[in-house]
């Protein structure tokens, strides 16, 4: 899965996590791995541009979500059996972002976090204007955004407990030197 990422908006932000987020939601969506999506994230001013020009409303906005034309509108990119598909972009604002983080009372990452996976639905063709298809699409983005960031918090312990064992390793004599590659804990073999 292709997954470009564009950070233009002045903020610094953990790219990588956004992009981690992306791709979770389309593995769990079904999405093929052929498909090409873009992220870009933007300032207030940039935004409120799009924000005015797209959906004629005044003001920034959190997250935009531009599908690709060339998509058949008639079966979802994670419709079974798709193919190659270009999904489209997600456009965040992370300084807006920021304040709606602050509000809600957790982290800008873990705030660009739910935007990037409402984003991807929006490219799925999910939607939020009536209210069944609200609660649909909000009970889906609140599942995925939980199982991620369970996922990714997961994976960075077991990242830094790596890391913690190595240095013992490598303190004691015990590692097999700097290229030494890390074991596969899947297989219980290092490397494969």
């Amino acid at each position: 899965m292709s997954i470009e990422i564009a950070n233009e908006s002045g903020v610094a932000i953990d790219e990588k996590s956004v992009v981690a987020a992306a791709r979770y939601a389309l593995d769990q969506m079904g999405v093929s791995p052929l498909a090409e999506l873009s992220v870009l994230l933007v300032e207030l001013d940039t935004m409120s541009d799009l924000h005015e020009r797209w959906m004629d409303l005044p003001g920034p906005t959190d997250v935009m979500a531009f599908p690709m034309d060339e998509l058949d509108s008639a079966r979802r990119p994670d419709a079974g059996g798709s193919g190659p598909a270009l999904l489209g972009d997600i456009v965040l604002c992370p300084e807006f972002a920021r304040d709606q983080a602050k509000k809600a009372g957790h982290s800008l990452s873990h705030e660009l976090h739910l935007l990037t996976i409402h984003g991807v639905l929006h490219l799925l063709g999910y939607d939020h204007a009536e209210p069944a298809e609200e609660r649909e699409m909000f009970a889906l983005q609140n599942r995925l955004l939980a199982e991620f960031q369970h996922e990714f918090t997961e994976a960075r312990r077991l990242a830094r407990q790596h890391s913690a064992d190595s240095r013992v390793l490598g303190a004691a004599g015990l590692d097999d030197g700097p290229g030494a590659e890390a074991p596969d804990h899947r297989s219980g073999e290092p490397g494969s």
